[in-house]
């Protein structure tokens, strides 16, 4: 009989500790990821590797469970988020992990670009189409196009930004239909979408769609920008630091293993990102001795700041360096001795 007992209470408990892991809660944890070097992700065609090294930084984020939510009490530089801090109102998972992305995918375009430019070299467009980023409940796109769907024509007509897609649609009245051309998992068709007007603004009409462009870069030499699964905008000013490093005949590196974060835009201006001080302390494990942090033009609250208060708590040994351009750090890098 106790047998029995012991073995069903077992079950009991198996069961529970196995809901704890499946069960979500109303929240996203994030905590310290990894810092990863970059020379193997990047590659410009013909360009030299320097004896150091630059790493992008990342924070693991997921839905909260029992045991995450209990690791995010318990622990330092484990944070808890409500879900409608992350996701966009009506947003779904999908819908993040897309919007995450192609945020990606820009800071990258943004990257070469800066850096081409820098190392004196020509940048061109080639404008593909756009993406769809997320899908409004309760308009016409919804059930017809999903995330990640790449509109390459509307009405057997070719665009060449999201500004020409968004003009084309808003011209034309509720009710009218517009047959669109997509491209899914590498397939090819076509959707018919009738325009509806916009609940909060009834004189616009549209189908429900929140876009990115899609285009393609072109430069020479060319580059490839490895990233799998990798999102956000936060390695942008990395990116940089490595296609120029690549580009030029100097080793910006001097020997170093340089970590940092950072949105970079296509004039090369350093904006803040989420998670620094775990950016920081996942910067720190990996043996990172110069970090670059976004200083936000000295705002007494900026991740610069931040990164510095965290370095300082892990006793860390990193030079915490504030920058506002990508020039800023190339400067630094400039004058670091060679190692």
């Amino acid at each position: 009989m106790r047998r029995k007992i012991f073995v069903s209470s077992s079950i009991v408990i198996a069961l529970m500790m196995i809901a704890g892991i499946f069960f979500s809660l109303p929240y996203y944890v994030s905590k310290p990821g990894i810092a990863k070097e970059l020379s193997p992700i990047i590659q410009v065609e013909g360009g030299e590797e320097g004896k150091g090294s630059f790493m992008l930084t990342t924070v693991r984020m997921g839905r909260a469970n029992i045991y995450s939510y209990v690791e995010a009490k318990l622990f330092d530089y484990v944070e808890l988020y409500p879900v409608d801090a992350i996701l966009h109102e009506t947003e779904t998972q999908d819908e993040y992990n897309a919007r995450q992305l192609h945020m990606m995918a820009g800071s990258k375009l943004n990257a070469i670009e800066v850096a081409y430019k820098k190392a004196g070299l020509p940048v061109e467009y080639k404008y593909q189409g756009v993406y769809v980023v997320q899908v409004v409940p309760d308009m016409p796109a919804e059930g017809k196009l999903l995330p990640g769907d790449r509109i390459i024509e509307v009405d057997n007509q070719k665009f060449t930004s999201s500004e020409n897609f968004i003009e084309y649609v808003g011209e034309k009245k509720a009710g009218n239909q517009v047959e669109l051309t997509i491209k899914r998992n590498n397939k090819t068709k076509n959707v018919n979408v009738t325009l509806q007007a916009f609940k909060e603004d009834p004189k616009k009409v549209g189908i429900g769609i929140s876009l990115v462009d899609d285009k393609e870069i072109i430069v020479d030499p060319t580059v490839s920008v490895k990233t799998d699964e990798i999102g956000g905008p936060s390695a942008g000013l990395m990116f940089t630091l490595e296609i120029y490093d690549q580009l030029m005949d100097e080793d910006f590196t001097k020997g170093y293993k340089i970590a940092g974060t950072g949105t970079i835009d296509s004039k090369g201006a350093i904006g803040p990102i989420g998670g620094i001080d775990q950016k920081i302390v996942a910067a720190d494990k990996a043996g990172a001795e110069v970090f670059f942090a976004p200083n936000e033009k000295g705002s007494a609250d900026s991740n610069y700041k931040l990164a510095l208060k965290t370095a300082e708590e892990i006793d860390s040994k990193m030079k915490i360096v504030p920058v506002d351009l990508v020039d800023d750090a190339i400067n630094y890098l400039q004058k670091l001795p060679m190692k």
